[in-house]
């Protein structure tokens, strides 16, 4: 009879062994995937800091101009909107608590806000990704851009505002700059080149804005970047990276702009001097800057150490 006992209750031993056997393999394999997620999760982050050069397009040698398609991801590019719009109405916050005048988003001409280079994960990431395109240290560059144009705010081509005067303690020249689009603009806003040599090969239809007859002009492409060398190979100075914006007719435009300078970027230092006489000796000078005469004719819209240049401002070297 005591047999006969033994015999159920050993096989609720088995049967417990067996559920405490299937519990321990269930953990195991539910650590094993969370495991698994997470070296996924790094490799995803370790491969996003890599650089595709199958995606680039070289789109002219004069200036020295660059296009990579999908150079940031659809979330990277809201990520990058998310951060400036915050950092915007903080500002926006403070400056009313103040009392002192401001302007929401949507009335600036542009908003601009900058993003340190670790500003955060994603932020650093992209500036990895920025230094294995162009081959320069993150240590170069300026802290990111971010700006915002809304339709019809600005009243005119919006220039990039290059000082060409040579500062070592910034880094020395402007070498490169990136161009990142965040948004995908549905008419005008293009990226244009007055002083490209292709200016007036490229042929433009109507889903292009007048504007972008004034150079060549590239149309803004949600996380498509632009990459231009600001100085030639020898190192002078190279007035075709010379480029500007065209206003917003239908949409909105966001992008990212990273500037990279040939020595170590100094943060803490003022980038711009501001200086009276920073001026045009001529009312001219503006037409001409737009039509190329900076780099056809340096010695007298530039100037040289012994003679003052007749259009230093409308050329950016001031």
């Amino acid at each position: 009879m005591a047999s006969l006992l033994s015999i159920p209750l050993l096989l609720l031993i088995l049967a417990n062994s067996q559920q405490i056997c299937s519990t321990s393999r269930f953990v195991d394999l539910e650590t094993k995937r969370e495991k698994l997620d997470l070296v996924q999760e790094k490799s995803h982050i370790i491969k996003s800091t890599q650089f595709n050069p199958a995606k680039v397009t070289q789109l002219s040698w004069h200036p020295r101009l660059f296009l990579c398609e999908g150079f940031l991801s659809d979330k990277e590019s809201d990520h990058l909107i998310a951060l400036a719009q915050n950092k915007l109405q903080k500002a926006s916050a403070i400056n009313i608590g103040s009392g002192k005048n401001t302007h929401d988003l949507q009335n600036n001409t542009n908003s601009c806000v900058s993003l340190a280079r670790d500003f955060d994960e994603i932020v650093s990431i992209i500036e990895k990704r920025i230094a294995a395109w162009t081959f320069l240290p993150k240590e170069n560059g300026e802290d990111m851009q971010i700006l915002h144009y809304d339709v019809n705010n600005m009243d005119a081509i919006q220039y990039d505002n290059y000082n060409a005067t040579f500062r070592p303690v910034y880094g020395g020249h402007r070498i490169a700059t990136i161009l990142i689009f965040l948004s995908t603009v549905t008419h005008g806003g293009e990226t244009i080149f007055p002083m490209s040599v292709l200016k007036d090969t490229q042929i433009k239809d109507s889903r292009w804005s007048d504007c972008a007859a004034n150079g060549y002009a590239v149309k803004p492409v949600k996380g498509d970047a632009l990459l231009v060398f600001n100085l030639h190979p020898n190192a002078t100075l190279d007035f075709s990276s010379f480029h500007g914006d065209c206003k917003v007719l239908e949409g909105e435009k966001w992008i990212a702009i990273k500037q990279i300078h040939v020595k170590t970027f100094v943060q803490n230092q003022p980038l711009i001097e501001f200086k009276d006489d920073c001026t045009d000796e001529d009312d001219s000078c503006s037409q001409w800057a737009a039509i190329g005469e900076c780099q056809r004719n340096p010695v007298y819209m530039l100037g040289t150490p012994d003679y003052y240049g007749t259009c230093r401002k409308s050329c950016g070297a001031c």
